[in-house]
């Protein structure tokens, strides 16, 4: 039988259980806590706490969008508190990305519009608008501006060389407010 002693420091043992603590809360905090995924099969990152600006182009890459980091506008709109089959085709899109604009009838939202650097078919002038309510996207859509453009969901498509199909313009499911 062998007896081991040894002297400890106080300082050193207080010191040595705070790292020890540190790397449990830390290990706690990535196992528990929810990340923010990268996107892949299951998708984009969490639409909800999209703060900063920093959040919004993160938001845009999980979706595999290069945007120039300075939106092109930044708008006030308002949701209307009734939408008649007018909205449909827009509400359809949106549903069709897992968002509900219909909970938000009536609401403020923010819209923050980005420059895509990277559109598949080469376009440029391609545009990317999310609309926030509060720290959360609540809708979004990818659409051209140009003459005959389109309009289409935040994923990115597999065109093989051609643009999406024209539709509704961006503009038809929110009011501008003064």
């Amino acid at each position: 039988m062998f007896i081991y002693t040894a002297r400890l420091n106080r300082r050193r043992l207080a010191a040595g259980g705070i790292g020890v603590l540190a790397a449990v809360c830390a290990l706690a905090a990535l196992l528990i806590l929810p990340g923010r995924p990268v996107a892949g099969a299951e998708g984009a990152v969490s639409p909800k706490g999209v703060r900063t600006a920093e959040d919004r182009l993160a938001y845009l890459g999980s979706y595999g969008w290069l945007v120039r980091e300075e939106p092109l506008a930044v708008e006030e709109l308002q949701i209307p508190k009734e939408m008649g089959p007018e909205y449909d085709d827009y509400l359809a899109l949106q549903a069709g990305q897992g968002f509900d604009l219909t909970k938000y009838a009536g609401k403020k939202v923010k819209r923050y519009t980005y420059e895509i650097l990277n559109y598949p078919t080469g376009e440029t002038g391609v545009q990317a608008s999310l609309l926030l309510y509060r720290n959360t996207v609540v809708g979004g859509e990818v659409l051209s501006p140009a003459l005959n453009g389109f309009l289409h969901g935040l994923a990115m498509p597999q065109t093989g060389g051609q643009s999406p199909q024209p539709g509704p313009t961006a503009n038809t499911a929110v009011q501008e407010t003064s």
